[in-house]
């Protein structure tokens, strides 16, 4: 009786490792996950760095135009820059040992599940961080001396975060004060919100009133609304909202009062050294697989002329 002919469905073109095609697939699923549940990505500024600690992101202010009598010598003018920083983290991992075993009894799939949850993990990750250091920068000073730092609006009481009128109020003072700080009105603006806040507004017809809102600033039925003072709603569950004491330094602070942030891409930026990336490897010695999606990124302020705090006294 001879040996049934295998059909290895992870082989590479019939040769090498038989597993060796599954990683692409879990890593694809990872990807998915993460761009499906990051929030900020795409609005926030981003550099990726092939090697090295840091990034630097050079600050420059403005010049000012003068008269000129006839005959006098036009020698210039002077005009300050600056610099800032962004310092990559320690290395972010995902881990998730699947017992070979466990695999074989499951009646779903397993890994599917697991590359899900992943993403998420890195996504979630991503989000406070950022989001952090946004509302960082709207407390922040100017990153360049003469030029303006960021902006926190407070609310009486708690009514940024329980009146839909008042929140409204506090997103179009927020556009209006990076007007005033010459943030270009051609730059995106977010407000990011917890959901509590985005549906508080959502409850307020004044939003989808045709006179005031126009014809597509979303639903009242599906609970949707788009836009406040010419500023894209963000709806997330990764707006600080409490004192946070851990992780790394830079991203710490009181965040207790925090109602909401409005901002442009300017405000912060995130450097890459090493993007999204998963590794697989099987291990004999505990019988399963240990895989490890990860990534070094670091975060920091950029300009806080472009972040405005919407926050409560209590």
């Amino acid at each position: 009786m001879a040996n049934a002919t295998t059909l290895n469905a992870g082989q590479l073109n019939g040769a090498g490792l038989t597993d060796a095609l599954f990683l692409k697939v879990y890593g694809g699923e990872v990807l998915s996950a993460f761009e499906e549940a990051c929030v900020t990505q795409g609005k926030f500024m981003e550099r990726n760095i092939t090697s090295g600690k840091s990034a630097q992101f050079p600050a420059t202010w403005k010049v000012t135009g003068q008269t000129h009598a006839a005959g006098t010598e036009i020698v210039g003018q002077t005009s300050n820059v600056a610099e800032r920083i962004i310092t990559i983290d320690d290395l972010v991992i995902a881990p998730v040992f699947l017992p070979s075993i466990d695999e074989a009894k499951s009646h779903y799939d397993y890994r599917s599940e697991y590359s899900r949850q992943a993403g998420l993990a890195l996504a979630n990750m991503m989000d406070k961080n950022v989001l952090q250091t946004a509302v960082l920068a709207a407390r922040a000073s100017a990153t360049v001396t003469g030029a303006f730092g960021g902006t926190a609006l407070t609310s009486a009481t708690t009514l940024y975060k329980t009146s839909a009128v008042d929140l409204a109020a506090g997103i179009f003072a927020a556009v209006q004060a990076m007007d005033e700080k010459d943030v270009p009105d051609t730059d995106e603006k977010h407000v990011y919100l917890r959901p509590a806040q985005y549906y508080l507004l959502g409850q307020n017809t004044n939003m989808y009133h045709m006179d005031w809102a126009g014809a597509n600033n979303g639903n009242y039925a599906d609970g949707k609304v788009y836009k406040v003072g010419g500023a894209t709603l963000v709806k997330t569950n990764h707006l600080p909202n409490s004192v946070i004491s851990t992780g790394a330094p830079q991203y710490q602070g009181d965040f207790s009062k925090t109602a909401a942030l409005v901002c442009t891409k300017g405000a912060a930026g995130t450097v890459k050294l090493m993007d999204l990336a998963q590794e697989m490897q099987y291990d004999i010695r505990r019988q399963g697989t240990l895989i490890v999606s990860k990534y070094a990124v670091g975060h920091g302020i950029l300009r806080p002329e472009c972040a405005v705090e919407l926050k409560t006294t209590t």
